[in-house]
């Protein structure tokens, strides 16, 4: 399986900046109430109970299991029923944004990370449609989104043959919003034949390189090189009339 990402600009309507917008502000408060639910889980249960300060900590049941992504997953779908505004947006994108929190909560314990932050609405600038379905996604300059409809964009480049569309990161960014598509090939890429010599290369400042076997490559100097042919044409210049054919 090859992947690849290409970056577009968006070019969406009033009306589409306003759903991208919305989808952004459910996604920080998704965000938010599960780094709260897993803040207070923690704090609850990271000192004695008599030494656990009833004013500023939140005090779970023994009982209650830890957040983590398939409970929370769980508690989302449930919380559609008494908040209605869950169901304006892409069941799968509320849904990432629950897995990015986890792989947070992950890295913090596996790759001693920070904690995970809270979001305003400036950190939240993105949200990603895992799956597209199976329908026509692409039209000319559009693409098809859920809940956004048709949207233009710049098609600075074409989709490789033989590639198809398998997630969308939508971004907003100073300059506008970007799409960020995610590109696959079901094609077998092929190992790396060993060569049966190993070679170590290190890279210096007198020498380019230097190989393990001895050989030295010299650097290149294209400064130098260049800077004595741009001389020579200065001189050249200089000579010629100014307005003639020559100059």
């Amino acid at each position: 399986m090859l992947s690849l990402t290409y970056e577009y600009k968006a070019m969406p309507t009033k009306e589409q900046i306003q759903q991208i917008e919305h989808t952004l502000t459910v996604c920080r408060k998704v965000w938010n109430f599960a780094l709260r639910e897993r803040k207070d889980w923690l704090n609850s249960r990271k000192c004695p109970i008599n030494a656990c300060s009833i004013v500023s900590e939140y005090i779970t049941p023994v009982d209650v299991p830890y957040p983590n992504y398939y409970e929370q997953a769980n508690s989302l779908t449930r919380a559609k029923a008494e908040f209605p505004e869950l169901k304006t947006v892409n069941a799968q994108v509320l849904q990432q944004v629950l897995r990015k929190l986890e792989t947070a909560f992950v890295d913090m314990s596996r790759k001693k990370m920070g904690f995970p932050r809270f979001k305003n609405k400036y950190r939240m600038r993105s949200f990603v449609y895992p799956q597209l379905g199976k329908g026509q996604l692409l039209k000319g300059n559009q693409i098809k989104l859920p809940q956004i409809g048709w949207m233009e964009y710049v098609k600075s480049r074409e989709v490789p043959d033989g590639f198809k569309v398998k997630q969308v990161r939508v971004v907003r960014k100073a300059s506008g919003y970007f799409l960020m598509l995610t590109l696959e090939c079901d094609v077998n890429v092929p190992d790396t034949v060993a060569s049966g010599h190993p070679r170590g290369i290190d890279l210096g400042l007198d020498k380019f390189a230097a190989t393990s076997d001895g050989e030295l490559i010299e650097r290149p100097r294209f400064l130098s090189t260049l800077h004595r042919k741009l001389k020579l044409l200065q001189r050249r210049l200089k000579n010629k009339q100014k307005g003639s054919n020559n100059r």
